[in-house]
């Protein structure tokens, strides 16, 4: 059996742990003396979650508990502090939590810089490090270098172009340990550039990119669960919740568009609904109704009857 492709935080992280922690603290004598492995933290769930074991000269051994995630959600300040936590306990060492969120939220939601409580006159509080990969400048992948971003250059700010995608896969290929990312590199790609670009510049491994932990956070968002209900009414709301989420409007007039178009043609709008690059892009994948005949055979009677 092939051996599944690692392409978590984790892994790419791994890539330069010392660029990493250096680039997040804004510290370059801050080094990296290892990445805990996964079964020393049982209680972290997510693949996309990450601790390094660090040395600051000022500030001696810590932690540094890194959370990836697709969009900021709200569990994100509470998690955060529970890792931090229990990390602290277990090793006695202080903690710098880092939040990186990939993809921007919705119009209505603030992102929280951490996490605060107050019961009964009693505070507790914990601030993190926020990472928004859209205001992230594009050119400093290249110019430090920073091998665990290069995947993600689409989504950086100045990277959603063909000429940025085509840099950072030339990037991915010049290492041959690094050729898996380059799927990874292309469905992040899909939030900015056209399929038919994508296909162009780079392969598209879908056994690869399948074991992706951030596809999988997508497929959690509901990008197959009509597909796997076989129920279009499901089809339908999944497509309509998609574009809430990620554009914060739904069209008023999609839900009647949606309602005429067959189990085949919802099927490709569902993954469209969270992978196209705007809601203009995903509009224009949305065919136009049917006005001739329909389902109760009326267009074929009139034919016969004209004929006669």
């Amino acid at each position: 059996m092939a051996k599944p492709a690692d392409i978590g935080s984790k892994r790419l992280i791994g890539l330069d742990p010392d660029g990493w922690v250096q680039w997040v603290t804004q510290r370059p004598d801050v080094r990296a003396k290892g990445i805990l492995a996964a079964t020393e933290f049982q209680w972290m769930s997510r693949e996309t979650d990450a601790i390094i074991h660090a040395y600051s000269p000022q500030e001696g051994e810590f932690l540094m508990v890194n959370d990836m995630q697709l969009r900021c959600d709200q569990g994100m300040a509470w998690r955060t502090q529970a890792y931090s936590a229990l990390a602290e306990e277990k090793y006695r060492r202080p903690v710098y939590p880092v939040v990186v969120n990939l993809l921007p939220p919705g119009p209505n939601v603030v992102i929280a810089e951490r996490y605060e409580h107050t019961l009964f006159g009693l505070t507790a509080r914990r601030d993190f490090r926020v990472i928004n990969l859209w205001e992230v400048d594009v050119n400093l992948v290249f110019r430090t270098p920073l091998p665990p971003l290069l995947p993600f250059v689409p989504l950086l700010r100045g990277g959603g172009t063909e000429a940025m995608v085509r840099r950072a896969a030339r990037a991915l290929r010049r290492d041959e340990t690094l050729r898996d990312l380059e799927t990874l590199l292309a469905f992040f790609a899909r939030f900015a550039l056209e399929s038919r670009v994508i296909q162009q510049i780079m392969r598209w491994d879908m056994v690869v990119l399948q074991q992706s932990p951030w596809y999988q956070e997508i497929l959690q968002e509901g990008i197959l669960k009509g597909l796997e209900q076989g129920h279009q009414e499901e089809r339908q709301r999944t497509i309509q919740r998609a574009l809430q989420v990620r554009f914060g409007v739904v069209p008023p007039d999609l839900s009647h568009r949606l309602v005429a178009l067959t189990a085949e043609q919802l099927e490709p709008l569902v993954e469209a609904a969270w992978l196209a690059p705007s809601l203009e892009a995903f509009l224009a994948q949305v065919p136009a109704p049917n006005h001739h005949g329909n389902s109760n055979g009326s267009g074929s009677g009139e034919a016969a009857a004209s004929a006669e």
